[in-house]
């Protein structure tokens, strides 16, 4: 691809995601059995397909026969299909298993599989079909006209931190589309734009998320069964902060470990990463990991707010679909068969909007209505009040739950609203609870057998960042930064983040400032999420940057 010229394309899909390639999938499908010859273009910021792609997973399998009718099930590269199923409460020193399955959390019959490998498998299915995929591409702009979305620009290179141009700098290419596709993952940063544009998120809840840092192990045959898994609930969490851990028993001898938290919690010195880390010395999970090796860590957020936190799909020439649009069903925390489903239903859109030759916004509201009437709605709107009940406390969290399970989601309140996440962070003077390293004392040296500190995960990202380039971590007000994250919330960026990234550092003089290690960045957005005041705005790095993973 030269980086200096105008490209044209009919489609243009941005992200290599389980949605945005399913759209390129079907829309190609389509195109082919109807006589129409577009061309499909799709640009992906990791190096290769997959380098950004974190999930659990545990997945929902029909979806794929759906979208790959032609294709035999057993050649989609899905690990293990899972047999057992439990739920395990924790304590601090014991853990006990549920007789039964919460509500929503039944996987029997699904299966374990590394999203990534999934995607890079569905790239090849992609191109197979004609579609042009580039890698190593980060899309920074959104190109208008008359106030109407004609494609976007992928960013310029060769530049110096300060902005300055280098003797290798080439400028980004723009590239013209007559439909552009949003299918950047969660928090995905056009999208944020294209919300704000348009105020697509107008009488919507705030969208809230939850991160989940995940490591991959090789253990010792027999300390998991292959299509075991395990969801836990309770320790190391308190009554304060939603979440839980999984455990996937996967082929090979390999086991999927994580630890997922809502990132409404209170506590300003929370931190994910050394809370999962503190969640492994359980001794439920610590005897599964037992004579084992860590293979590969990563972190990724979720969008968990809901039916009611979904925005407006579309505009003149655009979709947005996947996690950018909010497709998640909690409490069964599944995505992925949404991600896929909304990618089809906007692939049927495009391709009858570009038979049509008619891609406006009353012809792209077809999307919605098609969404309206699949599984994406059938899932996600009777959980529609879900995670908003869970604001005061798991308890009442839990009385909620109770209460939309016998109406049907409306529960006796009505339509919950929802915070965002970074308003709901409590000052150091205004925290009631102990901080997490008093909670957690003595807890917090790691090991480096079974547990980690942020760097040595790093060091299983494979994460990488070109030195010469602008910081993509902006902080949006240094002074109003230093004067209420710093002095107010002890720089609660230093704990949030789960790769080290940011670091508080005190001069000589006695000045604390926020020092920025960009090239730690696992690209998970919880700074552009969680930062109090937002403080801190995430945008995309060199293409090419970033984690490298391999079976996450």
């Amino acid at each position: 691809m030269n980086n200096t010229d105008t490209i044209s394309t009919d489609v243009l899909i941005i992200g290599a995601g389980p949605s945005g390639l399913a759209t390129a999938i079907r829309l190609a499908d389509i195109l082919k059995q109807t006589g129409q010859n577009h061309r499909i273009l799709l640009i992906e910021k990791g190096s290769t397909v997959g380098s950004h792609i974190l999930s659990g997973a545990v997945v929902k399998p029909d979806v794929f026969k759906e979208l790959l009718p032609e294709v035999s099930f057993e050649e989609i590269p899905f690990n293990a299909k899972v047999t057992k199923d439990k739920t395990v409460l924790l304590s601090e020193k014991a853990h006990i298993a549920l007789p039964f399955h919460l509500p929503y959390m039944n996987n029997i019959g699904n299966y374990t599989a590394s999203l990534g490998q999934i995607c890079r498998y569905l790239a090849i299915k992609a191109e197979e079909k004609g579609v042009e995929i580039y890698t190593g591409f980060a899309v920074d702009e959104i190109l208008y006209k008359d106030w109407k979305v004609i494609g976007a620009k992928t960013k310029d290179t060769g530049l110096d931190h300060l902005g300055n141009r280098l003797e290798n700098f080439q400028a980004g290419t723009r590239i013209e589309a007559r439909i552009t596709i949003f299918a950047e993952g969660t928090r995905g940063s056009l999208t944020k734009m294209l919300i704000k544009k348009f105020n697509l998120d107008e009488g919507k809840n705030e969208q809230v998320y939850s991160l989940g840092c995940k490591e991959l192990w090789s253990v010792p045959e027999g300390n998991i069964e292959v299509g075991q898994i395990y969801h836990t609930m309770g320790y190391p969490l308190n009554n304060h902060e939603f979440g839980g851990g999984f455990i996937y028993g996967l082929n090979d001898s390999k086991v999927a470990v994580g630890l997922v938290v809502g990132l409404d919690y209170q506590d300003p010195s929370f931190d994910v990463h050394d809370a999962m880390q503190i969640w492994k010395t359980n001794s439920f999970v610590s005897n599964i990991l037992k004579g084992g090796k860590l293979i590969e860590y990563g972190a990724k957020t979720l969008p968990e707010g809901g039916y009611y936190a979904i925005p407006k799909l579309y505009v003149d020439n655009a979709l947005i679909v996947g996690d950018s649009a909010g497709f998640l069903t909690m409490p069964a925390l599944k995505g992925i068969h949404l991600a896929i489903t909304s990618g089809m239903l906007a692939a049927k859109t495009a391709a009858n909007a570009l038979s049509n030759n008619d891609t406006s916004e009353k012809s792209l509201q077809q999307y919605e209505t098609l969404v309206n009437n699949s599984v994406i709605y059938k899932d996600v709107y009777p959980v529609r009040n879900f995670r908003q009940g869970f604001e005061h406390g798991l308890f009442v969290g839990g009385l909620n739950f109770a209460t939309l399970l016998i109406t049907g989601g409306a529960g006796f309140l009505g339509r919950l609203k929802s915070k965002a996440d970074y308003k709901t962070t409590k000052k150091i003077a205004e925290l009631e609870q102990k901080p997490f390293k008093e909670r957690f004392k003595g807890k917090l040296e790691f090991d480096k057998v079974l547990t980690f500190d942020k760097s040595t995960d790093i060091y299983h990202s494979g994460v990488h960042h070109d030195e010469q380039q602008v910081v993509h971590l902006h902080i949006n007000n240094p002074e109003q930064f230093n004067a209420i994250n710093i002095e107010q919330y002890g720089a609660p960026e230093q704990f949030l983040c789960s790769s080290e990234v940011y670091e508080l550092h005190t001069n000589k003089a006695g000045q604390k400032e926020i020092r920025i290690h960009a090239e730690n960045c696992m690209h998970c957005k919880t700074c552009d999420i969680k930062s109090p005041a937002d403080g801190i705005t995430w945008v995309v790095p060199n293409g090419g940057n970033g984690p490298d993973f391999q079976n996450m």
